[in-house]
């Protein structure tokens, strides 16, 4: 079952972004483009899925809503 992680995500004076959480401890990533640091956010919340215990997320409903980001 899918669930949904809500990530803070800022861009750095250093231009990289950094990608935080407050659903999962310890879910801290950073990566030279937004898809960079969503991916490395993807892998790091599972292995810290898989780690801890008593974690509750939201799962994913019917529909919901995505920021997408694009470029121009």
């Amino acid at each position: 079952m899918e669930k949904i992680i809500n990530l803070h995500i800022e861009k750095l004076p250093e231009g990289y972004y950094l990608a935080t959480t407050e659903d999962i401890q310890g879910l801290v990533v950073q990566g030279q483009t937004i898809a960079e640091t969503l991916e490395i956010a993807r892998d790091v919340a599972q292995k810290l899925l898989e780690s801890q215990e008593n974690i509750t997320l939201t799962p994913v409903k019917e529909s919901f809503n995505y920021p997408l980001v694009v470029g121009q």
